[in-house]
């Protein structure tokens, strides 16, 4: 049996707060053979009875890694490849990269997106998405990692896949 391609990213998401994000964003990663990571704590339950009650029928394909916490997964981060973290208070567009081969897109909570802690450590890797009007302050989860997935894609040229 062939090895199964490398993914065309990973998306991690640290600390979700909303299973329906996680699941849509799930969604995106499935449909673009993308990894999905989740880093605990999560603000719902992963378990059989809970993925069913979201309507998340297309889960058990997904296969999300799940991480205890950031120190563990920022341990594995190097391995996996290069990190981009997206936060409303960033500066430079995500227009403005260069993807490389193995992307690391690394989104925050919904309610306060990536904690201050993560951003300063991280300030010359931190990412945004335009946004027109300001009084929008951010856009939800899930449309962000569709967004920035998007993105690679077509940096990739893969913009014109069979279905």
């Amino acid at each position: 049996m062939p090895a199964a391609p490398p993914p065309l990213a990973h998306v991690v998401l640290v600390e979700p707060e909303i299973h329906w994000n996680t699941g849509n964003a799930g969604r995106s990663c499935l449909a673009l053979g993308a990894q999905l990571h989740l880093v605990a704590p999560l603000g719902f339950s992963l378990d059989e009875r809970e993925v069913r009650r979201a309507g998340l029928d297309y889960w058990e394909w997904v296969q999300p890694r799940l991480w205890p916490g950031w120190n563990e997964f920022e341990g594995a981060l190097p391995g996996l490849g290069e990190p981009f973290f997206f936060s409303a208070e960033a500066e430079r567009s995500f227009w403005d990269v260069a993807f490389p081969a193995s992307p690391v897109l690394i989104f925050g909570r919904e309610s306060v997106g990536l904690s201050a802690a993560l951003r300063e450590r991280y300030r010359d890797r931190l990412l945004r998405l335009p946004m027109l009007d300001a009084r929008a302050r951010s856009l939800n989860l899930s449309t962000s990692v569709a967004v920035a997935l998007y993105e690679v894609l077509r940096q990739r040229g893969l913009g014109v896949l069979e279905s």
